[in-house]
């Protein structure tokens, strides 16, 4: 997946005396670019080697004539210094205050399909808590006295007793890419799709917390969430969902406890629905017989539609997927192949398939799927590409095991319009242009 003919622009694009900088394989351009919006994927080009060799290989560097640092020099190992430009970053001016805003994951730096914690994306209502998860407590009670035959409250210490399981999926705000509803908004692929994520999480099934409480789960139909951030978060979950064993009381995130900003001690995860709906700070469980109308499914996070209504718990993610590489803000050094590469997911399953285009959707070939598939998780894809200098226009369409196919913007539009702001699953477009630049269009 590393391609040394890429210059990544995580934030901004490259300009012109860089790119010629580059092109023209001065030395020094990389140590430049790392402190400028632009990290280099690598050289322009592979170098020659003269009859004297390659300076680079023959004179040894400084780190092969002495001692590294000790063990346990932190005691948390951190990235390198050199990749200092790979952050999630907020949208200046997004939001009025960044205690309730969201930061981006920068999805065009990274690898595979598990996203590094700290760098997963936020999205905050009224800020994000360090809780003392011994002072934390989840109370679990019913709508009346009848719908559980005992109400109960949790430590954390009860919850990590109990059975647990571990499980990759991915989590997408319902407004991910919905700055882009009405036209080109934003240049790179980290403000288009980058509040979207994806972890294995560790934790106790909802279910198994619930017969604990001797709940009726014929009469119990939806289960209320509330947070314990200021926001009050609160949002109804499905039942069919919960029995089905795939809800989790997750306390564990890529084999360590939740980041506070991740919902540190307790949050609650949903495979496959909207990121609003994995409420974090998790304080309690309510189970009722129907819908409970709250604030943040009623007013907020709802689509709206051509004739002025609009549509309530529509939470599903449906089928999506976005080349990451290249991607906005990238530069193409040189012509001859490439490796397009990328992620799709979906909220109703596994994706079944995906394919490439290059001419802006008249033609389609099958990209490689790198596995393991996995329900209701990212999967990574690769292609093949030959660039012969013109301009180019690049896309990717998913399809999942139910059948769905990722709509054009086109088609999305003739049914939702373009003043919604949620759920925008619209294939999403690259324009390379003859100067390797790459730009963020609609077609």
């Amino acid at each position: 997946m590393f391609n040394p003919s890429i210059q990544r622009a995580p934030e901004n694009f490259l300009d012109p005396a860089q790119i010629s900088e580059v092109r023209a394989g001065r030395r020094g351009f990389l140590a430049g670019a790392l402190s400028a919006a632009a990290v280099a994927a690598g050289s322009a080009r592979a170098q020659t080697v003269t009859a004297d060799g390659a300076r680079e290989i023959l004179e040894l560097p400084p780190h092969t004539k002495g001692l590294g640092q000790p063990v346990a020099a932190l005691g948390y190992g951190v990235p390198s210094v050199h990749e200092k430009n790979l952050q999630r970053r907020e949208s200046p001016g997004l939001t009025r205050v960044s205690q309730a805003s969201v930061s981006f994951c920068p999805l065009q730096g990274l690898f595979g399909i598990i996203t590094p914690s700290g760098l997963h994306f936020e999205r905050h209502h009224q800020g994000w808590w360090d809780i003392d998860p011994m002072q934390h407590r989840l109370m679990v009670n019913g709508s009346d006295d009848t719908m559980l035959k005992r109400n109960m409250v949790f430590t954390m210490d009860d919850l990590m007793r109990l059975p647990s399981v571990s499980r990759m999926h991915f989590i997408e705000c319902g407004a991910n890419t919905g700055m882009e509803w009405g036209n080109v908004a934003v240049p790179t692929v980290q403000y288009t799709h980058g509040m979207l994520s994806c972890s294995e999480y560790t934790g106790v099934p909802l279910r198994t917390v619930l017969e604990m409480c001797g709940a009726d789960l014929k009469r119990g139909k939806f289960i209320l969430a509330e947070g314990a951030d200021g926001s009050s978060m609160t949002r109804t979950i499905p039942m069919s969902l919960v029995m089905s064993g795939e809800v989790l009381l997750a306390y564990g995130q890529n084999g360590e406890m939740l980041r506070p900003e991740n919902g540190y001690p307790l949050r609650l995860v949903v495979p496959g629905v909207q990121g609003v709906s994995w409420v974090k700070y998790l304080r309690r469980i309510e189970l009722g017989d129907m819908p409970y109308g709250t604030k943040d499914e009623t007013i907020h996070y709802v689509d709206l539609m051509p004739d002025g209504l609009h549509r309530q718990y529509t939470s599903i993610q449906e089928v999506k997927s976005v080349i990451t590489t290249p991607s906005g803000g990238q530069v193409l050094l040189q012509k001859g192949f490439h490796s397009i590469t990328g992620l799709a997911w979906s909220g109703r399953g596994k994706v079944r398939r995906v394919e490439v285009s290059v001419d802006g959707g008249r033609n389609w070939q099958p990209a490689r799927l790198q596995g393991p598939v996995m329900d209701k998780c990212l999967t990574r894809f690769n292609a093949d590409f030959s660039w012969d200098g013109k301009q180019a226009i690049l896309q990717s369409r998913a399809v999942d095991e139910t059948g769905q196919v990722q709509p054009t913007y086109r088609q999305l539009r003739e049914v939702r319009a373009s003043r919604s702001i949620y759920h925008n699953n619209a294939i999403q477009s690259w324009l390379l242009e003859e100067n390797g630049e790459v730009k963020n269009v609609q077609v």
